[in-house]
């Protein structure tokens, strides 16, 4: 498959009397925006707001982040199976809005949501305190099921996201890449020489509001299966939980991802980048052995020479995670792992709820339970109201003086698994 992503760079946005992208600036029709949302009968209100880098904004709780894109050349449409019709994408051409996101937050839906702050030492942790962000602030209709207000709110978060990615069909791009993967056989003819490397993206799928969807389908229900990388690059996959903030990945981050982009850029070079492959995060044992049996299988069938997991979430998952690592390197190939760490607030607790010796080479995203205290903001998108209750934070943690403590755990994005973060250690 071969897609070009041709960006648009944004470096503010505003609003306006119409929606548009001109020398750079994103104007953002709120009326346009709200008349959208509030199609959905489920969702009662919802406000339109701004935040951009440096400005002293907190926006909580976070719910998802989205990156404004669409496609312009070749099949599908933006997230496919979802807000358009199933058809497989990740070839022909798409144009990205560069620097822009849209945020949801409103009434909080599970306690595992996020904070972020666009400027202050919180703004450090988070990547899309750099990203020029319309906000949604939601209200769902009273009554509404967990599962039915998490929904409509990661529809509302989707189809804005199309609405705005709609502003950049005609322009023409500030700069493009292309990406491109051949077919197996003649990946390994091209590069005869090169180590074939495989990338094993674990998927949040535990379920109770810890949801991922691949073309529409949760991936509780998918068995591991192979995915052209290209294809989570435009659109596949997007998020549909309420893990900690700190280490879910919201579908701006599937969007993304910088184990695909980084694989990308050294393919050819110094690797062959051979195969990604798509596995879920499993409740059960027999669910969990099952998951990792056939991942370990397919990456012993594509003769892969080495392979990098990367997890979503922590507890639980931690067993999956140390599942495939030990049972791929059981075939005989390489592996490094990928996490991050909940090590306790002074460090010295044990890292990972599970562990093995085949994780040998292992990548940290950063201590989740690190503590850290947030600046008092001019300005709330949402509500602090929940700062309290969401992982990473505790009762009394709102001092007097406006700022709050919590563990990085609560700010979204601050220990990304699949490294979108600037937090590490050694």
């Amino acid at each position: 498959m071969r897609l070009e992503l041709g960006y648009i760079h944004i470096t503010d946005i505003r609003f306006g009397d119409a929606s548009k992208v001109e020398d750079g600036v994103l104007y953002v029709n709120a009326e346009e925006v709200e008349a959208l949302v509030l199609r959905d009968e489920r969702i009662t209100s919802v406000k339109v707001d701004m935040a951009r880098p440096g400005e002293s904004v907190r926006i909580t709780p976070v719910k998802d982040v989205i990156e404004p894109r669409v496609k312009v050349e070749g099949p599908g449409g933006m997230f496919p199976g979802v807000i358009s019709p199933v058809d497989t994408v990740g070839s022909g051409k798409t144009h990205v809005l560069k620097g822009a996101a849209v945020v949801t937050t409103g009434t909080i839906v599970g306690f595992q949501e996020g904070i972020l702050d666009m400027s202050g030492v919180g703004a450090d942790y988070t990547p899309f305190s750099k990203t020029n962000n319309l906000v949604l602030v939601i209200i769902p209709r009273k009554g509404l099921g967990s599962h039915e207000h998490e929904h409509a709110v990661r529809e509302a978060g989707l189809k804005t996201a199309v609405y705005l990615g709609e502003l950049a069909r005609e322009l023409t791009p500030d700069s493009t890449e292309v990406f491109e993967t051949l077919p197996l056989t003649e990946g390994v003819k091209q590069f005869p020489d090169l180590p074939r490397v495989g990338y094993v993206q674990m998927l949040q799928s535990q379920g109770l509001l810890h949801d991922t969807y691949v073309y529409g389908v949760d991936a509780k229900r998918i068995l591991p299966t192979l995915m052209s990388p290209t294809e989570v690059m435009d659109g596949a996959i997007i998020s549909g939980n309420c893990v900690s903030a700190c280490d879910k990945n919201p579908t701006y981050v599937h969007q993304n991802n910088p184990i695909v982009h980084d694989l990308f850029a050294r393919h050819g070079k110094d690797l062959n980048f051979a195969a990604m492959i798509i596995t879920n995060e499993n409740v059960y044992l027999a669910d969990k052995i099952r998951s990792s049996d056939w991942t370990s299988n397919l990456c012993a069938f594509l003769s892969l020479d080495g392979v990098i997991i990367s997890e979503e979430g922590f507890g639980n998952p931690d067993t999956d995670l140390m599942m495939n690592c030990r049972k791929i390197t059981d075939k005989g190939i390489k592996t490094v792992v990928i996490t991050d760490e909940y090590a306790g607030q002074d460090g010295a607790s044990q890292s990972l709820a599970d562990a093995h010796e085949s994780a040998d080479a292992l990548v940290t995203g950063g201590n989740a339970n690190q503590v850290v205290t947030l600046p008092r903001m001019d300005k709330i998108i949402g509500s602090e109201e929940y700062v309290g209750i969401i992982a990473g934070g505790w009762d009394q943690n709102k001092h007097e003086d406006g700022t709050i403590t919590v563990e990085i755990q609560a700010i979204t994005g601050a220990t990304s698994e699949v490294g979108f973060a600037h937090l590490s250690a050694r």
